[in-house]
């Protein structure tokens, strides 16, 4: 029984090469989001989108003292580990993660103080005096109970980052799903006691529904400490036997910082971009539409649209979860033509995923936002648009963080602070702009997105060129060829249209339609791909072989 427990144990805790650990990591990524989105049908029908409004405040001022407190961690831990590592500096290894854990513990603690002491003067910010929504005091609330989060999230992220470093990716892949699950029963079940049972107010099951956070960060806390201790040998194996060199704590505390530092900010500039938005768009918006209508259709773009482009982004995050050791590991040895080819890569295989869904998504919008929230006025109209907010931001995080891990830091300054500049100044003006058109005023926001993470990426592609030598050919080829797909994929469904309509009066009749054209339209994209051996070219030979080799088996 005892063998059989440590040979499963084995099996899991087996390491992953570049593209297996990039699938491995997507797929856990892709299925937490799912898991976000799936929820959030019950969720809208207990809290409406007054309650989505008011979850949006609270949980964009929370991702950006997430960002300060933890965003920059695990990437810099999982980093610096796998640099020692391949090193063979496995003392320094240890005390970098000891080091890790404590500067999270520090920052977690600092950041819950000052969001759950300023609350108030953050909704004040948030709100200014618009009258006729949620309140001050509402968004204070969930504000401090959402803070709870940040104690346990730092310290979590520093042991994904221990297990991503030593190329262990399945473990942190599961605990996320376990966190998402934890966070979903904590949100559907405990919104609907605190409204439908309890019969106690929006704001209350608003609050307990964002101390779903805290719940999940906990117990996906215990499971990786519990799987850490398991296979405790795993990580105590010596890959090579070398005299290490004597690095002090100060040294490797200094290499924490400036790994994390620049990670934080690129999290932080992210979350920014969505506060530009708290804090302009409903009043922009209001003195068009009204304070109410305002505020539903912020909920769409924090909240409920928002869920969408999280797959597509979770897409890019799963790249990055594995690109990150692996890149630092060939930059660390100095294999340039590695660097190159995994940079190139990860834009091939992000790009072959991400367009068609994109475009997909802005296709179907209509029945998907109906199929999940019901029949609404804006909601398809803002979703269409702003799923290509996801489809930037997934290539800009990309390629902005291969810029900080070939420690390229005032490119990733720069880049960062153009976009958000871009977006700030122009993100009012271009709501005002498209309404004197008659176009819809929202899409000025998104459009002022776009620019933004767009000029971002531009700056860092030409950086990446410039300094590193990296040449984008094959990989603008592989573009052409996905677009190509994509359009032809656009061209069956519009086939498809002129059989089966596109939506339907009844919410869940969507869903079949929904199902319908999805398979065609990618059976054709893959056709394709497929036939002008692109599959081949972006994931590579071997692993379709294995693939293949698994299917006759069967």
């Amino acid at each position: 029984m005892k063998k059989r427990r440590v040979d499963k144990n084995k099996k899991i805790m087996k390491k992953n090469n570049f593209v297996q650990g990039a699938f491995i990591a997507t797929l856990g990524i892709v299925i937490t989001k799912i898991l976000g989105i799936l929820y959030v049908i019950p969720f809208y029908s207990i809290i409406g989108e007054k309650g989505g409004a008011l979850y949006g405040y609270a949980y964009s001022l929370y991702l950006v003292f997430m960002a300060i407190s933890s965003a920059g961690i695990p990437l810099a831990i999982s980093k610096i580990i796998s640099e020692y590592q391949t090193l063979g500096y496995y003392d320094a290894k240890q005390r970098a993660f000891k080091m890790g854990k404590q500067i999270a513990i520090t920052l977690g603690i600092v950041c819950f103080i000052i969001l759950f002491v300023f609350a108030k003067q953050l909704a004040t910010a948030i709100l200014g005096d618009l009258k006729g929504g949620n309140t001050i005091e509402d968004v204070t609330y969930v504000i401090r109970l959402i803070s709870t989060a940040i104690i346990v999230v730092p310290v979590l992220s520093v042991y994904r980052g221990y297990f991503e470093g030593h190329k262990f990716i399945t473990p942190t892949a599961v605990s996320q799903v376990f966190e998402q699950i934890m966070r979903v029963l904590v949100i559907v079940v405990g919104s609907y006691m605190a409204l439908k049972v309890f019969n106690l107010s929006l704001t209350t099951a608003v609050g307990v529904a964002v101390f779903g956070a805290t719940v999940g960060s906990i117990a996906s806390y215990f499971y990786l400490i519990e799987k850490k201790r398991k296979n405790k040998n795993k990580f105590e194996e010596k890959e090579k036997e070398i005299k290490e060199p004597k690095i002090t704590n100060k040294e490797i505390f200094k290499k924490i910082v400036i790994y994390a530092f620049p990670l934080i900010m690129i999290d932080i500039f992210k979350s920014l971009y969505s506060m530009v938005d708290s804090v302009t768009v409903v009043k922009a918006l209001g003195s068009i539409y009204g304070t109410k209508t305002a505020e539903s259709i912020m909920s769409i773009l924090s909240t409920w649209g928002a869920k969408f482009n999280m797959i597509i982004i979770s897409i890019a995050t799963g790249m990055v979860v594995s690109l990150t050791p692996n890149l630092a590991a060939a930059a660390v040895v100095g294999n340039k033509k590695d660097v190159h080819k995994k940079i190139n890569q990860s834009f091939q295989m992000l790009s072959f995923l991400i367009i068609p869904m994109t475009v997909g998504l802005c296709f179907l919008s209509k029945p998907i936002y109906t199929v999940f929230y019901g029949p609404s006025k804006y909601g398809p109209s803002v979703l269409s648009f702003y799923v290509f907010v996801a489809l930037i931001t997934a290539l800009f995080t990309t390629g902005i963080t291969i810029t900080q891990i070939l420690k390229y830091y005032k490119v990733v300054f720069i880049s960062m602070a153009s976009g958000l500049l871009l977006k700030t100044l122009v993100n009012v003006s271009l709501i005002n702009q498209l309404n004197s058109l008659g176009l819809p005023a929202y899409y000025g926001s998104i459009l002022a997105s776009i620019l933004g993470y767009g000029l971002s990426l531009i700056i860092c592609l030409i950086a990446l060129n410039r300094k590193c030598g990296v040449n984008y050919e094959e990989t603008a080829k592989q573009l052409v060829n996905t677009l190509c797909g994509t359009v032809l994929m656009i061209i069956a469904l519009l086939l498809v249209k002129l059989v089966i309509p596109l939506s339907s009066q009844s919410r869940f009749m969507n869903l079949p339609i929904i199902i319908v054209y999805t398979v065609v339209g990618g059976a054709v994209y893959l056709f394709y791909m497929y036939k002008t051996k692109s599959v081949n070219q972006v994931f590579g030979d071997k692993i379709l072989n294995k693939f293949k080799k698994r299917k006759t088996n069967k």
